[in-house]
C-alpha cells in the first residue's frame, strides 16, 4: 500500500479502532487478568483472518502475518494491554466500570493501534517477511515481557527485530520522540528494617538502644550516594516511599523496629550495582553507631530500557515518513520511569518509540497515571500507521537511513 492508501484504509476502520479501544478502556483488566481484552484482541484478529496464538506468557496473545513478497526477515511489534489499579475520575461516558481499577496509562489504546495496523497489513501484505504482533499482558509491575520471553516468545515467534509504541502526554499530537541507547530507567526497589531494643521514650532512653537515631542518619546519608558517589555524567535517583515505625497510640514508646521503603533508578549497570552497595552499607554503618542491626532487602525491578541504534534510526525514519522528520524528536531526554519492554530489548535489536498524546490542562491531556488521564483517540490512526510504515520499512526496505 502507498502512504495515502494506508490513511484511506485507517479512515475507514477509525470508529471501529475507537469502539475498541472505549470497549478495553471500560472494562480494565490488572496483570495478568486480561482475559476479556485477550478474547477481544483474539477475536479481532480471528475476524480479520490473521492466525494468532492466545495465552503465552499467561494471558498474550501472539499473531503472525506473512507478506505475499519473497523473504525470510521478521518483525516484532508490541503493544501492552494491562490497566492499573487506580479510581478514574474522568466522568467520561466509556469510563470503567471496575471500581478501582482503570486504563491510565493508554496501554487500551496501545492494543486499538497494534490492532488497527494488524487490520491495515492482513487488507494488503505487500511486504517481504512476517510480521509478529506481541499483545503483552502485566507491564505495570508484574514483568509481562519476561513471562513471555520465558514461555519461548521469540523461539515460537521468530523476531530479528522487536519495537513498542507508547504514548506521551506533553507532546503534541502529530509528533514522535525516542533515542538511541538509554531511554528509560531500571526499576529496583529497596527495604531497610533498622533493629534495636527500644524502651521508654519517658524513664528509660538512656537503657534503650533507637532505631529512629539510625533512621535519620540513614536519611541524611541516603542523599550522598548519588552526589558524592555516582559519576555526575551518569543520571540516577533514589527516593523514600514509605516509613514505618511504632505507633501514634503510644508516642512515649521508642519504636523497636523502623521499617523504610524506597525505589532506585539509574540507566548504567555499574551505578545499579554502586546504588545498592552504598545503601547496604550506609543502613549497616548508621545501625551499628546506635548499637543497632540492619536488614536490608532488594527488589531488582525492570532493567534499563535501551533502544539499538541502527533500530533507532529506522523508528525515527518510519514516523518522520509519516509527520516530517521537523516531528520527530531523535534525541528526547531519558526519562526516569520504566518499562517492561526492555527485556525484549535484552534479547532481540530494537528501538521504543513515544507518540505525542497532546498538550494541555483538561483531562484528557492529564499525566500517565493518573486517575483523570485518558488515552486520546485523535492519536489512534497515527499510530497504527507508524506500524505500518515501520513494517514497510524494514520488511521492503523502503525507507533509507
Amino acid at each position: 500500500m502507498t502512504p495515502e492508501q494506508v490513511r484511506q484504509a485507517l479512515s475507514v476502520i477509525e470508529p471501529e479502532l475507537v469502539a475498541i479501544r472505549r470497549q478495553i478502556h471500560a472494562h480494565p483488566e490488572t496483570c495478568y487478568e486480561e482475559f476479556q481484552t485477550a478474547a477481544l484482541v483474539a477475536a479481532k484478529l480471528g475476524e480479520w483472518g490473521i492466525a494468532c496464538t492466545t495465552g503465552v506468557g499467561g494471558t498474550g496473545v501472539v499473531a503472525t502475518l506473512t507478506g505475499k513478497r519473497p523473504g525470510n526477515r521478521s518483525i516484532g511489534l508490541r503493544a501492552d494491554m494491562d490497566a492499573l489499579n487506580i479510581l478514574e475520575q474522568t466522568g467520561l461516558p466509556y469510563a470503567s466500570t471496575i471500581p478501582g481499577k482503570m486504563h491510565a496509562c493508554g496501554h487500551d489504546g496501545h492494543t486499538a493501534m497494534l490492532l488497527g495496523a494488524a487490520r491495515v497489513l492482513a487488507l494488503d501484505p505487500d511486504f517481504a517477511g512476517t510480521v509478529t504482533f506481541i499483545f503483552q499482558p502485566a507491564e505495570e509491575g508484574g514483568a509481562g515481557g519476561l513471562a513471555m520471553l520465558n514461555d519461548g516468545l521469540f523461539e515460537r515467534f521468530p523476531c530479528d527485530s522487536v519495537y513498542a509504541l507508547h504514548n506521551k502526554p506533553g507532546i503534541d499530537v502529530g509528533h514522535f520522540a525516542t533515542r538511541p541507547g538509554p531511554m528509560l530507567a531500571a526499576t529496583d526497589s529497596w527495604t531497610v528494617r533498622l533493629h534495636g531494643s527500644g524502651g521508654h521514650g519517658g524513664s528509660g532512653p538512656h537503657l534503650a538502644t533507637d532505631p529512629t537515631i539510625a533512621l535519620g542518619n540513614f536519611i541524611q546519608g541516603l542523599q550522598t550516594i548519588v552526589g558524592r558517589n555516582v559519576p555526575p555524567a551518569e543520571p540516577a535517583v533514589i527516593s523514600i516511599g514509605h516509613i514505618a515505625a511504632g505507633s501514634a497510640q503510644a508516642p512515649n514508646v521508642i519504636p523497636s523496629l523502623v521499617t523504610i521503603c524506597g525505589t532506585a533508578r539509574c540507566y548504567a549497570p555499574a551505578v545499579r550495582e554502586t546504588l545498592q552497595r552504598r545503601i547496604r552499607e550506609i543502613a549497616e554503618g548508621y545501625a551499628a553507631v546506635s548499637g543497632c542491626t540492619a536488614e536490608i532487602v532488594f527488589d531488582a525491578g525492570y532493567p534499563p530500557l535501551i533502544n539499538s541504534a541502527p533500530e533507532t534510526d529506522i523508528a525515527i525514519a518510519a514516523a518522520a515518513a509519516l509527520v516530517g522528520r521537523d516531528q520527530v524528536d531523535g534525541n528526547i531526554a531519558p526519562l526516569t520511569a520504566g518499562e517492561d519492554f526492555a527485556y525484549l530489548l535484552q534479547r532481540r535489536p530494537g528501538a521504543n518509540m513515544m507518540i505525542g498524546n497532546g498538550t494541555g490542562e483538561n483531562g484528557r491531556f492529564s499525566n500517565l497515571h493518573t486517575p483523570k488521564y485518558d488515552f486520546n483517540d485523535a492519536i489512534l490512526t497515527l499510530g497504527s500507521a507508524y506500524w505500518v510504515s515501520l513494517v514497510d520499512s524494514v520488511l521492503n526496505g523502503s525507507i533509507h537511513v
